[in-house]
């Protein structure tokens, strides 16, 4: 009788410990579903916010949608926002789940996780504000030029558009922190091998029409010289008088008889 009871002291401590955990697995359970239901209604209001603000609007005029359409996502912009919310509040009901169930490992995965998603939320709007101010800039630059009679005015245009696309993208990948140093160094390099080409081929090729933009832009100020003297117009016919010179008398003049 003691035998049997030295054999079945092991299981009857681990019947002890699941009946303590038990409790606790059920409250973690009971979590895991509030969060769910909390993470559908979180996405059903995000969802809904930013179509009654006309987000998609702004999210189509600048292009994110085609590139989700291209890429294959079945959503827009707007329904990637709600699903961003979605993961968010369920991630903090795992959270604090496996932190009522004492699983620290999995807790500090977790967080970290938790803490990328509200930077990737920052960023798709910083890169979707980015890209439709782009698009705005860039045809404001083609209209201004080919109103002021320049040619290749959608090139301008363009440039100016992919310029402050790529600023965008860099400032969401810095608040991603991907890339670090390397990309912004890139960044300048790139950049100041564009602006070095421009300015080597513009000062080559283009002097004479440098000179004449800076010209037309700060005219140089001339000294003012005094217009020329032009001697008085003569009447034809009109008798001319010389002043007599000096020393010289006129004749006497004699009275008539």
């Amino acid at each position: 009788m003691d035998n049997l009871a030295i054999h079945l002291e092991p299981a009857r401590a681990m019947l002890f410990q699941l009946g303590a955990y038990l409790p606790r697995i059920l409250v973690a359970l009971l979590v895991i579903a509030g969060g769910w239901l909390v993470a559908k209604a979180a996405r059903f209001a995000v969802t809904r916010g930013l179509r009654a603000i006309n987000f998609q609007v702004l999210t189509e005029r600048a292009g994110l949608d085609g590139f989700l359409r291209q890429a294959g996502a079945r959503g827009d912009t707007t329904a990637l926002f709600g699903l961003l919310a979605y993961g968010l509040v369920l991630l903090a009901a795992l959270l604090i789940a496996f932190n009522g169930l004492g699983l620290s490992y999995v807790t500090a995965l977790l967080s970290r996780v938790l803490w990328f998603i509200p930077n990737l939320f920052i960023a798709l709007l910083i890169l979707a504000l980015g890209t439709y101010f782009a698009r705005f800039v860039g045809d404001m630059v083609s209209a201004y030029c080919r109103r002021a009679g320049m040619a290749d005015t959608v090139l301008l245009g363009k440039a100016a558009q992919y310029a402050i696309v790529l600023f965008s993208v860099l400032i969401a990948l810095d608040q991603l922190r991907i890339g670090g140093d390397i990309v912004r160094q890139s960044f300048l390099i790139v950049l100041g091998g564009i602006v070095f080409a421009l300015a080597l081929a513009f000062g080559l090729g283009g002097r004479d029409r440098a000179a004449e933009c800076i010209e037309e832009w700060w005219p140089r100020k001339r000294p003012a010289t005094p217009p020329p003297h032009t001697p008085p117009a003569h009447t034809p016919g009109a008798a001319t008088h010389t002043p007599p010179a000096a020393g010289h008398r006129p004749p006497p003049r004699h009275p008539l008889p």
